[in-house]
């Protein structure tokens, strides 16, 4: 594998990382919480500029129904970013205090809990697009023999086992009434068990990883049927 491509994949897990931490805002305070948030911004400006090909190709081939999916969920994870970064700012009592930012702080703080609950549900099905990908790249390091029972059989079970728990801890937490901003007010336990909040937290990545995975994979299909029958080709 390239070097800038090995980087690509780093840059991508620590801005996955990164937002998990970020989710867990009561174990660490408003310290820790503004310098990862202002790692995370310069993390994504560096993933942008990496991936500036993706901008010069948007317009440019046919619009599959994979594309055309692929490019709706992108466009949202940068405008959830992108509000993410602008409410941070606003909020900021450390970081970027030197700004002195006083108004508008009551829309700031329903902007991040929006924005950093759909960024969150966002980057995970971004990943779920790309994670054959990662399973290649894992399959290639593991040494995994094609074809292989891990791969075809036990590997999609774990899959589905953890992403009906992902959903069930999905509506128990009840991220969706932040997502559609329903609340002002969000509880944060900071007494809950830290190693229990990240695994929910992950499953729930889990979850939507496992649904883009699998949506992708069909969208690929049917537009390789309609290519297909357009060549004349197509059988049923």
């Amino acid at each position: 594998m390239k070097p800038k491509a090995v980087f690509k994949i780093g840059i991508d897990v620590l801005m996955t990382l990164g937002l998990l931490f970020l989710m867990g805002y009561q174990f660490w305070g408003d310290v820790a919480h503004e310098w990862a948030g202002a790692v995370m911004f310069l993390l994504f400006i560096l993933h942008h500029i990496l991936n500036a090909g993706w901008y010069k190709s948007l317009f440019r081939g046919k619009a599959t129904p994979f594309r055309v999916f692929q490019t709706v969920i992108d466009l949202l994870v940068f405008l959830s970013m992108i509000g993410l970064m602008v409410s941070g700012v606003m909020l900021s009592n450390h970081v970027f205090a030197f700004l002195n930012i006083h108004g508008g702080m009551s829309f700031a703080r329903l902007l991040h809990m929006a924005a950093s609950h759909w960024g969150f549900v966002l980057m995970a099905l971004h990943l779920g697009f790309h994670w054959s990908m990662f399973l290649g790249i894992s399959g290639k390091v593991l040494k995994l023999q094609q074809p292989s029972r891990v791969r075809s059989v036990l590997l999609p079970a774990l899959g589905a086992g953890i992403a009906v728990y992902g959903l069930n801890v999905f509506i128990r937490r009840d991220l969706l009434t932040c997502m559609l901003v329903r609340t002002q007010f969000v509880f944060l336990d900071s007494g809950e068990f830290i190693l229990l909040f990240y695994l929910d937290y992950l499953a729930m990545m889990g979850t939507f990883i496992f649904a883009a995975h699998y949506v992708s994979r069909l969208l690929r299909k049917a537009s390789g049927k309609k290519r297909s029958k357009k060549e004349g080709g197509y059988s049923k």
